[in-house]
């Protein structure tokens, strides 16, 4: 399983997307911020709501210079089939990302073996394919996708600026924390 600051290994699936599918490689996105978004499954209750909220803001994820892809363990081809009729999905503008033999899910640490689907796990990797952020909780939770892009602009504001820090809640803007001895107990 991938650790936050290790690289990310080389791997490709296929992806749909603009009524197209392609095979890809992660490090077809190096030098760019990537966004992993796994789920559970197409044609599902909780997924179609995620998969919305990313697809409202993924302008925002492009503007941040950030590629938005969910994967799930379906195939390319369910995925199209899904996006045909879910009127949810049908929003869906970025990469759906097909992982039919866990092989992505698994490097994650997100495949369920037993069940043969991904838990809800979030991944925030820089351009330098380094991961740097990590979210993952159980299937009858939904996320949030400007819980997201909040993560991904925090990862890039500390890449940029190294000697700060971002607290809790830290949006675009607002305060950082330069880490020394002297804020030891003030905060």
């Amino acid at each position: 399983m991938i650790k936050i600051g290790e690289a990310i290994p080389e791997l490709e699936m296929e992806i749909f997307q603009n009524e197209e599918i392609k095979k890809i490689k992660l490090s077809d996105y190096k030098g760019k911020w990537l966004v992993l978004m796994f789920y559970p499954a197409d044609f599902t209750f909780v997924c179609p709501t995620e998969l919305k909220d990313a697809a409202l803001i993924y302008d925002k994820f492009q503007a941040a210079g950030a590629e938005l892809i969910s994967v799930s363990t379906d195939t390319a081809f369910v995925h199209k089939a899904w996006h045909d009729e879910s009127e949810a999905i049908k929003t869906v503008n970025y990469p759906m990302g097909a992982d039919p033999t866990g092989s992505v899910s698994r490097a994650f640490g997100v495949y369920i073996e037993e069940e043969g689907l991904a838990l809800r796990g979030t991944f925030v990797i820089d351009p330098d394919g380094v991961l740097k952020t990590m979210e993952v909780h159980d299937l009858g939770i939904g996320r949030s996708a400007p819980e997201t892009l909040r993560k991904l602009e925090a990862a890039k504001f500390v890449r940029e600026y190294g000697d700060q820090v971002c607290p809790a809640g830290w949006t675009p803007g607002g305060d950082t924390l330069t880490p020394g001895i002297d804020l030891i107990g003030k905060i």
